[in-house]
């Protein structure tokens, strides 16, 4: 019991003599590491803190600017014109302080205030010139010299190498539309979905609430917007996240998947040390915010709020809304492993544990023999079900004793780890195995991931690995960001043995994994049953398609002028129409982090443009010109509406907005009441690619990731997303519900690739098949 020893600090023994007290120096010394490290971390903070506040000053340019005036003065010269005088006056008369140390004081104090008020004259210099897009709007390969301008000015202003958090303040806020501009971005947008009898009902209910209710509720929506940081954001994540009571799995959370073609390491434990010390990695440069910000042409921030909340948060379940809890740190983390949960110490002496350390855990869980105790297997079902039943048992069951101990565990933990008994992965010539491999990460088997985390890393037996994320605290491209940074580090730094393992020798004295330990009563075992088998049901009706497209990527798009966003989203109408017959109200996510604490916006991909182009492509009366002229047009104006969305001129927040103020205010509109109620059917998102450039994948092309997806939006519709992986990949993954007659992801995922085909064919571009 060595081991053990080493977590108690001192011991203590009642004898006829008094108090015996026994020190135990490695404790001791730990503390005192833990205490160093501690204070360390504070200190990089508060000087990151401080290098963000002045940005794009610098500590330097201070000196300068103090050096400069005293020398000036050195030089008879005042270019205070009488300012440090006036200062020196003020200064208390000491002994302590010559009429030299005085004016030298004065004459800090003043160079301070000039050096000040340059900061926030550049910062205002810097929100104008990021509230400027016209760039965004120029065709490609071409530029204004209003732009080329900008871009001089963005370059002068940014010379010094920002901190993950330099531009916050300096970000524009997110305007708020006229409301006749978004009425008639709306009717425009459903015009081709209605016929004339609808759309002529749409039109009058569009004008009765533009004259009459809009108004009203567009002041208050101005008003909020003036003082809150972004008018959308903050009743985004309460009212489409938080007030949600459907189960978070397959609904709400997303996943990300492994290497496409590449297994770095085999051996379970030994993946799992190295991708959790890498996610250390970055989260120690993410506390630290040394992470550099993400940039639109490499001048343009993003707003980088919703790292903030990446580790060491939790969903909490409450009976008409949840919460999030967010720590400012985390020592420890969860794992689940065959039926049992396990608290594992990520840091020893102030250090956090090597990865060679970490496989030794993972291992030490792996081989452990014990079962289960009662209701444990299970108890993660819970966050897989309904939230109303979640909140009430957490209330009843987990408020004391060792279940609320066994709880606080898991929800205070950086993140959760499952170890997975499967395999999975990409298989050549085994039908259907990215399929089973979505699936297992979107919902498991409903009970092996804690769906409250920020996110769940999965690691399998056979050495893939893939995370399942909660959305309400950020979008994918945030855990892609992450993502990237932890499959580079883990295969291109960190490394292996030629056996497998994590490099290095690993410490046997450390102490080994606590197992949790709970009490559920059967009650508790009765809801957690509940939760469980309605989890499993919305689990099996998942219709998954998981698909590389390899005959071109975006090397031949480019080739035919256009955007490949633009390119995929027509071939998905294209697919929809030969799917169903008919279009759809089509959803594709875009980003608004342009803007101070920006998140989304949405794309109506489905226009008259591409409806027309659509219908060309079934008229076998239709000429290739002319097929090509309407794709040209179709493909314009989806560029256009992107870069309007990511510029603040969408539709679908400010209709949501308008729509909460209506709710607050006690005010019907039918209108509006309309517009939330139409489903997407098809709801679709890309997956960036290439966030941070850790890997060239034209010198490692094996190393392409697979990206993710999520569920159905609509229990008759499709759900789809697309990594464009490389010059000659691009990855699908569809999802559907078996329950619905009217869908089957297979056909959808046949109709996608035929369609892709077919429109590359439209531009005469010979498509050879890239064999892998």
């Amino acid at each position: 019991m060595a081991e053990a020893h080493q977590a108690v600090a001192f011991q203590f023994t009642v004898t006829p003599e008094g108090l015996d007290f026994h020190l135990s120096r490695e404790a001791v010394k730990q503390l005192y590491l833990a205490g160093i490290s501690s204070w360390k971390k504070r200190l990089v903070r508060a000087k990151n803190s401080f290098l963000t506040g002045v940005y794009p000053a610098s500590p330097s340019s201070w000196m300068v600017v103090v050096m400069a005036t005293a020398g000036s003065f050195y030089c008879q010269v005042d270019p205070s014109l009488g300012m440090i005088a006036r200062i020196r006056h003020c200064l208390p008369e000491s002994r302590l302080l010559s009429y030299e140390s005085r004016t030298m004081v004065s004459a800090a104090l003043f160079s301070t205030g000039v050096w000040l008020s340059a900061v926030l004259l550049f910062r205002q210099a810097l929100k104008l010139l990021l509230s400027y897009h016209g760039w965004m709007f120029e065709p490609h390969g071409k530029m204004s010299r209003s732009t080329r301008i900008w871009v001089a000015l963005m370059k002068v202003l940014s010379v010094r190498k920002p901190l993950l958090y330099s531009f916050q303040t300096s970000l524009p806020k997110l305007p708020v539309p006229p409301v006749e501009a978004t009425i008639t971005r709306y009717l425009e947008s459903v015009r081709p979905l209605m016929d004339d009898e609808k759309y002529s009902k749409m039109e009058a209910l569009a004008k009765e609430f533009k004259e009459k209710t809009a108004p009203r509720l567009q002041k208050y929506l101005i008003l909020k917007s003036w003082w809150t940081t972004n008018y959308v954001s903050d009743w985004w994540e309460q009212y489409i996240y938080l007030h949600s009571r459907s189960p978070l799995m397959v609904n709400s959370n997303y996943y990300a998947m492994d290497f496409l073609y590449v297994t770095p390491s085999r051996i379970q434990a030994a993946r799992a040390g190295n991708v959790v010390h890498a996610m250390l990695l970055y989260r120690r440069k993410l506390d630290r915010g040394e992470i550099p910000p993400m940039m639109a042409l490499g001048i343009v921030p993003m707003c980088s709020y919703q790292s903030e909340r990446m580790f060491n948060t939790t969903r909490i379940p409450g009976k008409e809304k949840d919460t999030l809890l967010h720590l400012v740190d985390s020592k420890h983390l969860a794992v689940y492993h065959k039926g049992r949960f396990y608290k594992v110490w990520l840091y020893y002496g102030g250090q956090v544990l090597r990865p060679r350390d970490l496989e030794l855990q993972f291992q030490r869980i792996l081989d452990d023999p014990s079962p289960p105790q009662p209701g444990e297997e299970r108890l993660a079902a819970l966050t897989a079900g309904e939230r109303v039943p979640w909140a009430e048992a957490r209330a009843r069951f987990f408020s004391h004793g060792k279940n609320k101990v066994s709880l606080d565990t898991i929800e205070r933990a950086a993140f959760f780890l499952t170890l997975d008994e499967e395999e999975h992965g990409y298989s050549p010539g085994q039908e259907g195995c990215m399929d089973a491999y979505a699936k297992s990460l979107l919902h498991g088997q409903c009970y092996d991931r804690w769906f409250d985390k920020s996110f769940t890393l999965v690691v399998y037996k056979n050495g893939k690995v893939g995370a399942n994320a909660e959305h309400s605290w950020a979008d994918a491209p945030i855990v892609g960001h992450l993502w990237e940074f932890t499959l580079a580090t883990d295969k291109f730094q960190l490394g292996y043995t030629k056996e497998g393992h994590c490099l290095g020798e690993p410490d046997t004295l450390l102490a080994p994994p606590q197992r949790l330990q709970w009490d559920i009563p059967q009650e508790c075992r009765a809801v957690i049953e509940g939760s469980y088998r309605l989890a499993k049901a919305l689990a099996d009706d998942v219709d998954f398609c998981c698909f590389q497209f390899s005959d071109f990527g975006k090397g031949l798009i480019k080739k035919c002028r256009t955007s490949p966003d633009a390119f995929i989203q027509l071939s998905l109408q294209l697919a929809h129409f030969r799917d169903k017959g008919r279009f759809c109200l089509t959803y594709e996510a875009s980003m608004t982090r342009l803007f101070r604490e920006g998140r989304t916006e949405t794309v109506r991909s489905c226009t008259a443009e591409s409806t027309a182009f659509v219908r060309s492509m079934v008229d076998a009366r239709q000429t290739r010109a002319e097929r090509q002229r309407l794709f040209k047009l179709a493909a314009e104006k989806h560029q256009h509406m992107y870069r309007m969305a990511m510029t603040g001129a969408g539709i679908d927040r400010h209709l949501f907005c308008l729509y909460v103020v209506s709710r607050y205010l006690g005010v019907q509109s039918p209108f509006l009441a309309q517009v939330l109620s139409e489903p997407w059917r098809l709801s679709t998102s890309q997956t960036p690619q290439q966030q941070l450039k850790l890997c060239d994948l034209s010198k490692y092309p094996d190393h392409v990731s697979t990206g993710g997806g999520f569920g159905p939006v609509a229990d008759d519709g499709y759900g789809v997303s697309y990594i464009i992986a490389g010059e000659n990949l691009i990855t699908f993954h569809v999802s559907s519900k078996f329950s619905s007659s009217e869908t089957d992801s297979k056909r959808f995922g046949r109709n996608i690739r035929q369609a892709m085909l077919d429109i590359a064919e439209l531009f005469d571009k010979p498509v050879e098949k890239a064999g892998k």
